[in-house]
C-alpha cells in the first residue's frame, strides 16, 4: 500500500530458494516508497554478495504501467493482492514457484494458498494490514471507529484531514460508509457516493502520502490512511490513535513477485526464499511497521510492535474488514469516473 518518500539503498547480498549457494551480481527491487528495510537489505547483500538497488513508486496503477512499457531493469515488484491477478493474466510475472522454495514452511497458512496467487505459483508475503483512521485525540475525543470523521467531519477535524490518494481504499470507504457493496454499480448508490466526496473535500487539507511528519507537527488531525504508518506516527505524537470503522474497512496484502522479464533471475529467487525467513520478515515489519505473514517472525519484532493496538483489530471489529480486491473493468470505469470528479 501504500507510503511516503523515496527511499534508494545499494548493496550486496543474497542467497535462497532451490539449492542456495555463494551468488553475486545485481539485484533491482521495484517497491513502494519507504517500504523496504536497510538492515534487512544489508544482511541481504554482506551474506551474498548482491549489489541492490530499489526504486520507488508510490501507487499499483504506477508500478504496472512502468513494468507495462517495458525497458525498465527490474527484478522484483511488490503488488498490492488486488493487482496480483493483473500482473499475472497479463503475463508480466515468472511463475518462480516459491511454494517449492525451502523457506516456504515458515509462511503462515493463511497467506499460503491465497485467491489472488492460488498456491503461491509467483509470489511470496511482504506485508499486510489495513486502512483506516488515523486521529490526533489532542483535538477530538469521539469515537474514532467510523469513516465519519472523513466524510462527515466535526469542527474540530474540518481541515485538518489528510486522504491518502488511493481511489480504490477511498471509494471503499465511501461506498461502505454510505452502507453499499464494493463492486456496487447501484446508480443510486454510487451518485451517494460521487456527492459525498465532492462535498467532503473542500474539507480535506491534503490527499498526500506523506503524514507522520505532519502528525508529529500536528498539521493534521485525520487521515484515511493504513494502519503501518499510524504506528510510525504515533511514535511521532503520542496523542495519535487508530481507529478501526465500524462500517467496514478494507484489509491489503502486499506480495514480492519476480518479473518474466527480469535480468537476475537466480538472485530474485533467492531474495524471496531469504525474505520467508522469520528473523529477516521481522526487519521489513520492523521498519515499515506492518505484519508480515511469516510464523516464527513474531519473536524478532521489536517491542514496539508486538502489543501495537494499530496491528490488533478490536474483536468486536474484527467482522468488518474484508479483502478488497478489483472489481470487473466495467465497474472500475464507473469508479474512475467517479474518482475524475474528486480529484477536479
Amino acid at each position: 500500500m501504500k507510503f511516503l518518500k523515496t527511499l534508494a539503498v545499494s548493496a550486496a547480498a543474497i542467497v535462497m530458494g532451490a539449492g542456495a549457494a555463494l551468488a553475486d551480481g545485481e539485484l533491482n527491487i521495484f517497491n513502494w516508497g519507504n517500504y523496504t528495510s536497510p538492515e534487512m537489505i544489508k544482511k541481504f547483500e554482506e551474506q551474498y554478495k548482491v549489489k541492490v538497488t530499489i526504486t520507488d513508486y508510490d501507487a499499483n496503477d504506477t508500478a504496472l504501467a512502468k513494468v507495462r512499457a517495458g525497458g525498465h531493469g527490474f527484478d522484483i515488484v511488490v503488488p498490492s493482492a488486488h493487482y496480483m491477478p493483473i500482473w499475472i493474466k497479463d503475463g508480466l510475472l515468472l511463475e518462480s514457484r516459491p511454494d517449492q522454495m525451502e523457506n516456504f514452511k515458515n509462511v503462515d497458512a493463511r497467506w499460503a494458498n491465497v485467491d489472488w496467487d492460488p498456491g503461491r505459483h509467483y509470489s511470496v508475503p511482504w506485508q499486510w494490514g489495513l486502512t483506516g483512521v488515523i486521529v490526533d485525540t489532542s483535538l477530538y475525543k469521539g469515537d474514532i471507529n467510523t469513516w465519519g470523521l472523513i466524510f462527515d467531519p466535526p469542527p474540530e477535524l474540518t481541515g485538518k484531514i489528510n486522504v491518502a490518494p488511493e481511489m480504490n481504499d477511498v471509494m471503499y470507504s465511501a461506498i461502505k460508509y454510505l452502507g453499499g457493496e464494493w463492486c456496487t454499480t447501484d446508480k443510486d448508490m454510487l451518485r451517494k457516493v460521487r456527492d459525498k466526496l465532492v462535498e467532503a473535500k473542500p474539507k480535506w487539507i491534503a490527499m498526500d502520502y506523506g503524514v507522520i511528519e505532519k502528525f508529529a507537527s500536528r498539521d493534521f488531525g485525520a487521515a484515511l490512511y493504513w494502519n503501518g504508518a499510524a504506528v510510525r506516527s504515533r511514535q511521532a505524537n503520542p496523542d495519535v490513535k487508530f481507529g478501526y470503522p465500524k462500517e467496514g474497512f478494507p484489509y491489503f496484502m502486499d506480495s514480492a513477485a519476480i518479473l518474466k522479464d527480469a535480468k537476475n533471475v537466480e538472485n530474485a529467487k533467492l531474495f524471496l526464499n531469504f525474505i520467508m525467513a522469520p528473523e529477516n520478515a521481522a526487519m521489513i515489519s520492523n521498519f515499515a511497521k506492518y505484519a508480515n505473514g511469516i510464523k516464527g517472525s513474531e519473536q524478532f519484532l521489536g517491542d514496539d510492535l508486538k502489543d501495537a493496538p494499530e496491528l490488533v483489530v478490536p474483536k468486536e471489529l474484527e467482522s468488518a474488514g474484508t479483502f478488497i480486491m478489483l472489481c470487473t473493468p466495467e465497474v472500475m470505469d464507473l469508479y474512475s469516473k467517479i474518482w475524475t470528479e474528486v480529484l477536479k
